[in-house]
């Protein structure tokens, strides 16, 4: 591959490369936004929609899970008829879901209307990437991956912040509609300043594609409806550990058929071959993973068990968000000067520090300002990870893989929020199962005997989903200080799952090469030729 194949000869008509950034991180904005916005609507939409938690789980699940499995299409779909149309189809989808949801009257609507909504983030993500990765030199990439970086921390933190203060003034209905305005000066701006790209001609991966959707449903659907069926039968002789089994084995036929298909496969798996890509995908997989483990379980936790209203839940993780988007561009513009590899590892070592600490600091009467601390790091370092992870997946790829390689980058890491998001729900719920009436029991043990029944009794008669969502419903003040304990304790416990998530993506770093930025657009050395085959 010569360095000329590799260069943005991409005629702008004069305008700097930097105006493509303002509509593409808009809409990256809009999707990111979305991922976490819902968490702090959960006791919200629990309540007004009458549903339980694997339900609203659902909501966010729904979104991530058709999300995931069709970027690998999206991305390919951006190499064949350019990013540019893909990526204001995506806006167009994206905008008209969101007054969709907003206006769901129910909670099968919400969850349908999400799915929708996924559809058009899974176009417009790996349209950012991939126009990012063919208009800059590659000397000057890492900054603008660096705003692009900056986007996706400061949404994924502030939509908790955003989400608190619309549905504490507004509804929740409205954590859907602030999208129409934002996606209608998204489009303006994608009109008037993206350029239009070079196509390659692509064949369709029909088969691959039906392959991964399915595999994921399963895999999805087992792993967050197994609390909900006692990981056990389900219908007639199909149980919960069939259909997972039968997701994997799908995924696993999805992977061989790839592997037949080569260059022609939605995710060609000999991009693979460039090692800091492969290892940048797990990385990726696990920070996305580690963001949705942390705060679906962490925003009911300070709602419902410490009191806190949807906006100051929301505001525990402002400093956090407003240092991440300070740190990206920081990083972003280091990546450009220092291997990418020291800056990843350096983020991935401050949040498995950080969430060790939060569960520790988590309980049923902890003081606000010791969870404000640990978050205010948290968004220190996911400020060192998204920009460089985004260099390095992108480092060893040409125009004509540019879309596969953001298509195959964006869902291994979207993949790790839908995993994360049915196995969060899962293991929380699991442990709730045993947490509340352990600490209920431990109550009863200090009481009178007469009271003791009582107390059991109150437990016994409580509603499961005011149960699962910190006992809003409970009246007795013994009984509730023991569910609220025993929530802490299953929230602590949960946090530990993303612990060992992120310590999988700190050793993934880690094993990464300790390739120096190339000054006029080569691949880095050794990687040439896997990026080449990858073709």
């Amino acid at each position: 591959m010569t360095t000329d194949q590799r260069s943005p000869l991409v005629d702008l008509h004069g305008r700097s490369p930097w105006s493509i950034i303002p509509p593409l991180c808009l809409g990256f904005f809009m999707i990111m936004v979305d991922t976490t916005i819902v968490n702090i609507a959960i006791p919200t939409l629990s309540t007004e929609l009458d549903a339980d938690l694997v339900a609203v789980g659902w909501v966010n699940s729904a979104y991530l899970l058709t999300f995931a499995v069709l970027l690998l299409v999206t991305g390919r779909l951006g190499d064949r008829f350019g990013p540019r149309p893909m990526f204001i189809a995506g806006l167009v989808v994206f905008t008209l879901t969101s007054l969709a949801c907003g206006l769901a009257p129910n909670i099968g609507v919400l969850i349908g209307a999400r799915a929708l909504q996924g559809i058009g983030a899974a176009l417009m993500t790996p349209q950012t990437m991939s126009m990012i990765t063919r208009v800059f030199p590659a000397a000057k990439r890492g900054a603008a991956m660096g705003v692009w970086g900056a986007t996706a921390g400061v949404a994924t933190i502030a939509g908790p912040v955003l989400g608190g203060a619309l549905v504490e003034s507004w509804g929740w209905e409205w954590i859907f509609f602030v999208n129409i305005p934002i996606g209608i000066v998204a489009l303006w701006l994608s009109f008037t300043k993206l350029p239009t790209l070079p196509t390659a001609a692509r064949s369709f991966d029909v088969v691959g594609m039906l392959l991964s959707i399915v595999g994921m449903f399963l895999l999805v659907f087992g792993l967050q409806e197994g609390e909900k069926y006692d990981w056990g039968t389900v219908t007639g002789p199909i149980t919960i550990w069939m259909i997972v089994g039968a997701g994997v084995a799908v995924l696993v036929g999805f992977v061989l058929w790839q592997r037949h298909l080569g260059e022609d496969a939605l995710m060609p798996l000999r991009l693979f071959h460039v090692r800091n890509f492969s290892l940048a995908n797990v990385a990726g997989w696990a920070v996305t993973f580690a963001m949705t483990g942390l705060f679906f379980p962490f925003t009911i936790f300070l709602q419902s068990v410490l009191g806190l209203s949807a906006l100051h839940a929301a505001l525990v993780g402002l400093p956090g968000s407003l240092l991440s988007g300070i740190v990206a561009p920081f990083a972003g513009r280091l990546s450009d000067r220092f291997p990418a590899k020291w800056i990843v590892a350096t983020g991935f070592a401050i949040l498995v520090v950080v969430v060790a600490w939060l569960s520790f600091a988590i309980g049923p009467d902890a003081p606000v300002w010791t969870l404000v601390l640990p978050m205010t790091f948290f968004g220190i370092g996911t400020g060192f990870l998204f920009s460089p992870l985004a260099s390095t997946a992108t480092a060893g790829l040409d125009h004509r893989t540019a879309g596969a390689g953001a298509g195959a980058f964006n869902t291994n890491r979207q993949i790790g929020g839908v995993i994360g998001s049915a196995a969060v729900v899962a293991l929380l719920t699991s442990r709730l199962s045993v947490a509340i009436p352990d600490a209920v029991k431990d109550a009863a043990a200090q009481i009178p005997a007469g009271e003791r029944q009582k107390l059991l009794d109150g437990l016994a008669q409580a509603d499961v989903g005011s149960l699962s969502t910190g006992g809003g419903s409970i009246t007795n003040p013994v009984l509730l200080d023991a569910v609220h304990s025993g929530f802490a304790t299953a929230v602590s416990q949960t946090l530990w799952l993303t612990v060992a998530t992120l310590a999988l993506g700190l050793a993934a770093s880690l094993a990464m090469r300790a390739t120096r930025p190339q000054p006029h657009g080569a691949p880095p050395k050794g990687e040439v030729a896997a990026a080449a085959v990858a073709h």
